[in-house]
């Protein structure tokens, strides 16, 4: 029983990993809490949907199509919502995100209503694989484990071994010394948003081909959570990223299987352990520690 949450805790870790690595890396470059993440999740979702129900595209290239609609969606957002409010106060810009939001959700709603729709047939037998005798796994979530790995792999060598990578790290330590060193800026922020955006994405597919669902407000809880493992990682830390949003995943997982038929709610102690780990460390867990004043 434990090992089998442990794996299934893994596998959600991963989904909160591809969603909140885009917040990590827009508040590494803009120090911006992306209020707009979730909304993201959720068109990819439905760009999926949409390459597979009415453009016919196998399952696979509909994940592609899912990632590019949500970068430009992603850039679309930055541009509208926050750029024209870059260096405005902080509030200004997180009620541009939000208003952003719920906007977006809005519009989903009117166009394919508010109900929830089941995710159409990629062509792909979801089985079982027996791992031992009371350890199973299926293969969706070996699929989002692979997804979260390659990703995160990917980005790796995008950030260390490409020039572009080189001025995201560069903005991050400081925008205006890396744009006086002749770093495009605008360009900079713009492929992390897209970056961010397609992660996001790419979580928002898989989770809704594994619950054969989606509907247009699915990116709201997730959005939180993914907060949540930002703040617990450490903001700015894409390997405080991955740590919380393993622990996270575990910890839901966990008190799924444990603490069934009790009245408190598993997405509850998950933040309850949360407010704990920042009593202890309010930076997070890889968060620079800075000395008050």
């Amino acid at each position: 029983m434990l090992a089998q949450q442990i794996l299934n805790g893994v596998a959600l870790g991963f989904i909160y990993i591809l969603v909140s690595v885009g917040l990590t890396m827009v508040y590494g470059v803009l120090k911006l809490l992306h209020f707009a993440h979730g909304v993201i999740y959720m068109v990819g979702a439905f760009a999926a949907m949409i390459a597979i129900t009415y453009l016919h595209l196998p399952f696979a290239l509909a994940i592609l199509f899912a990632m590019a609609a949500a970068a430009l969606a992603g850039v679309a957002v930055e541009r509208i919502a926050y750029r024209p409010l870059r260096g405005a106060h902080p509030i200004a810009t997180l009620i541009s995100g939000v208003g952003v939001a719920i906007f977006l959700e809005n519009l989903f709603q009117v166009i394919f209503t508010s109900d929830t729709q089941a995710f159409p047939e990629t062509g792909v037998e979801v089985s079982v694989i027996q791992l031992t005798e009371s350890v199973t796994f299926t293969n969706v979530k070996l699929f989002i484990i692979l997804a979260g790995l390659i990703g995160l792999g990917l980005l790796y060598a995008f950030l260390k071994c490409t020039r572009m990578g080189i001025a995201i790290q560069a903005a991050a330590q400081d925008m205006r010394a890396a744009s006086l060193m002749g770093v495009n800026v605008n360009r900079v922020v713009s492929v992390t948003f897209m970056i961010g955006s397609a992660l996001a994405a790419a979580a928002g597919v898989l989770v809704a081909w594994n619950f054969n669902s989606l509907f247009p407000t699915m990116g709201a809880i997730p959005g939180l959570k993914a907060f949540c493992v930002v703040v617990l990682g450490g903001l700015g830390s894409i390997p405080g990223t991955i740590a919380g949003g393993l622990i996270l995943g575990i910890v839901e997982s966990l008190s799924d299987g444990f603490m069934t038929g009790m009245v408190v709610d598993k997405d509850a102690i998950a933040f309850v352990i949360l407010i704990l780990i920042l009593l202890v460390r309010p930076s997070g867990l890889f968060g620079k520690h800075v000395e008050k004043v």
